[in-house]
């Protein structure tokens, strides 16, 4: 049966998931994320980290928004799932709660640090979500 803190903590969960998956797309479907000068791109597809020269910059670069998205993705499975078939397990582990709220928590902080607007917005909206379910979830037991 679905309540109000179900909807919250899943509605949390599908813009998350939303965010993650065009944040995917944009990696391996478009050329969003590629820098404006065609050199940059150059440059970073011949050099290295000093970590290893088995990778190029672009190389990372890519891979890190892949992984990026694919961890914001698994957010919202596991807690879409959670608040949609198991919200008394998720309500019941103060580990699960405090667990998801700091994951939301850190990408507020890096949305605002180092995103733009329309990520930030995203995440402070799934944050919002996601306090205002547990919140009600927990009032309600």
């Amino acid at each position: 049966m679905l309540t109000y803190p179900s909807v919250l903590i899943a509605s949390s969960a599908a813009v998350a998931a939303y965010v993650g998956a065009v944040h995917l797309y944009y990696t391996f479907g478009t050329d969003k994320f590629f820098p404006r000068d065609p050199d940059l791109k150059s440059r970073l597809e011949a050099a290295s980290p000093v970590l290893t020269r088995q990778i190029t910059m672009w190389r990372a670069w890519v891979g890190f928004n892949a992984s990026h998205s694919l961890g914001v993705l698994l957010f919202g499975a596991v807690y879409g799932n959670l608040a949609l078939f198991h919200l008394p397990v998720l309500l019941g582990s103060p580990f699960l709660l405090l667990t998801g709220a700091a994951l939301l928590l850190a990408l507020l902080i890096l949305a605002k640090v180092y995103w733009f607007k329309a990520p930030f917005r995203a995440v402070a909206l799934a944050s919002l979500l996601y306090v205002a379910g547990a919140v009600a979830g927990l009032a309600s037991s």
